[in-house]
């Protein structure tokens, strides 16, 4: 396997993954911190923060760099590389613009029902970007599965 197809399929892989984890984390994840109670809320939504970011920032910084890469180098495919990228910095934007400010409420005020609400209802933005790349990446993954 020659670099440019390693580095599509890390690509597609660590989209896909993320596209996983996200739904997992919006379907399951984040309304179950409405169910946690207000006592047990700061150790937990810690011990969330703590266990998730070496899993997602990894993932995140892979997806970037590749889906950059891709813009770079793949004139073949320049739509569908400056759509994955620009849905790259629909997530990242909304990870830093709404995500990440409402954890830091919940971490500095803990549990507050009306932030955890919201952040179930704008991890809808990240959900969507990421589903719309997994299929971008799966289109991009066909020229070499073609015959």
């Amino acid at each position: 396997m020659d670099a440019p197809a390693a580095l599509l399929i890390a690509h597609a892989a660590s989209t896909w993954a993320l596209t996983g984890l996200i739904w997992l984390v919006q379907v399951v994840h984040y309304p179950l911190f409405a169910l946690v109670g207000a006592s047990a809320f700061p150790a937990y939504h810690a011990a969330h923060t703590r266990l998730i970011t070496p899993i997602v920032a990894p993932l995140m910084i892979v997806e970037a760099v590749t889906a950059v890469w891709i813009v770079v180098t793949r004139a073949d495919a320049q739509w569908l590389a400056w759509s994955g990228l620009g849905l790259v910095g629909v997530v990242w934007l909304a990870t830093f613009g709404l995500s990440v400010p409402r954890h830091d409420a919940l971490l500095r005020g803990g549990y507050d029902l009306s932030v955890i609400e919201r952040l179930v209802a704008t991890n809808w933005v990240r959900t969507v970007a990421w589903t719309l790349r997994a299929g971008l990446a799966a289109w991009m993954l066909r020229g070499l599965v073609r015959p």
